[in-house]
């Protein structure tokens, strides 16, 4: 099969994340910048990727990299790429996001549109037309401009890989899938230890625990737009990585997944969304206030999304919420406490310095990961 360069975009600070599980399904990494992992692959590698990938945003199939200081630059480096190796002439294409860092040529409207029009010179020539009828399958493009040098990648994925198809109901400022699942991958946190969400929220932490202690691939029961593609990636490809993924899945046994929130529809939620997935049997979700934060165990992870305080009247709020959680927390002596917020004095009122502290953001607001850690269980 043919060799592919693959990009796989990731949040701001999971990098390193998304380089190991890569490098776990078996393929050579050979770039990490900020918010990006690329990598070797074939069609096999596409197709794997879009399914058992949890922290990575979406995959790109590289078309081409280029030097742009001018939008004549931009129009005749786009025009120089392998257009017709990728698109059919009934393909719909077009420009889907243009981003642009330390450049040059900023305006992403204007990327777009020159970016277009010198996809479809390129076409118009290798396929003897002047007219692209475009009602054949998608093949959205997207391109990273950094300090005049332009990335080009088709959009393989289609709505993003956190969107694994089981959340349909939301709480307030629910947490990305796959940052989720990134947060729980900086953790020690493996199936034999307790977990707890006291704000679970729509249920995300558990969920993707869950299906990680499962080994539920998390994008087995959705579709991508490279299916197709039947150039690039045969639908024999396809049909043979998602047996792979439904072979692996394997039954859990004893397992302690827990989430609380004080509100009783949130909580509702957040059972449909664990039936939604087919984790429900694994997680027990319970209407609870943080001040009730117990229990009995020993060695367990807290890894939550406590409120930020983004309202300002939200704000007066959190030094008594976070410090309820401190002294809760403190009375778990051998737990370890894991939390993203941006609320900056968040370690003042828990009352203790984080043992880890990694920024990260969630979405387009700057946040920390805060990582209190307990001792090691002991040796069975």
């Amino acid at each position: 099969m043919k060799t592919f360069e693959l990009i796989a975009p990731c949040h701001f600070g999971t990098e390193a994340v998304l380089k190991r599980e890569i490098q776990e399904l078996g393929y050579d990494v050979t770039e990490v910048t900020d918010g990006r992992v690329t990598f070797l692959g074939d069609a096999e590698a596409l197709c794997r990727g879009n399914i058992f990938l949890r922290t990575a945003e979406r995959i790109l199939l590289k078309v081409g990299a280029f030097h742009a200081e001018t939008y004549e630059e931009l129009f005749q480096g786009t025009r120089s790429l392998p257009w017709e190796s990728c698109i059919p002439v009934d393909g719909r294409f077009w420009v889907a996001k243009a981003a642009s860092v330390k450049s040059r040529l900023f305006s992403p409207s204007d990327i777009q549109s020159v970016m277009k029009k010198a996809m479809v010179e390129r076409l118009k020539e290798v396929y003897h037309t002047d007219w692209f009828t475009e009602e054949g399958n998608e093949y959205p493009v997207r391109v990273f401009l950094l300090k005049d040098e332009v990335t080009v990648g088709l959009d393989t994925t289609g709505e993003s890989l956190h969107k694994r198809g089981y959340r349909r109901l939301t709480a307030k400022a629910p947490i990305a899938e796959n940052l989720a699942a990134a947060l729980i991958l900086l953790t020690p946190w493996n199936k034999d230890r307790i977990l707890v969400d006291p704000f679970c929220g729509s249920g995300t932490f558990l969920i993707e625990a869950a299906m990680m202690a499962a080994n539920m691939a998390p994008g087995g029961k959705r579709r991508f737009t490279a299916m197709n593609w039947d150039a690039v990636a045969p639908e024999r490809v396809w049909k043979d990585a998602l047996e792979e993924a439904e072979d692996l899945i394997r039954p859990v046994g004893e397992i302690d997944l827990q989430g609380y929130d004080i509100d009783r529809k949130v909580i509702a939620a957040a059972r449909e969304n664990a039936r939604l997935a087919g984790v429900e049997h694994m997680i027990h979700f319970q209407q609870r206030d943080v001040a009730q934060l117990s229990h009995p165990k020993k060695y367990g992870f807290l890894i939550t999304n406590p409120p930020y305080g983004e309202r300002l009247e939200d704000k007066e709020a959190l030094p008594a919420l976070y410090k309820t959680l401190g002294e809760r927390f403190a009375l778990l002596d051998t737990w370890s406490l894991c939390m993203i917020t941006s609320y900056e004095q968040a370690e003042r009122d828990i009352g203790r310095r984080a043992d880890k502290n990694r920024k990260l953001y969630n979405g387009m607001i700057k946040t920390y990961y805060y990582q209190f850690m307990g001792p090691k269980p002991p040796r069975t």
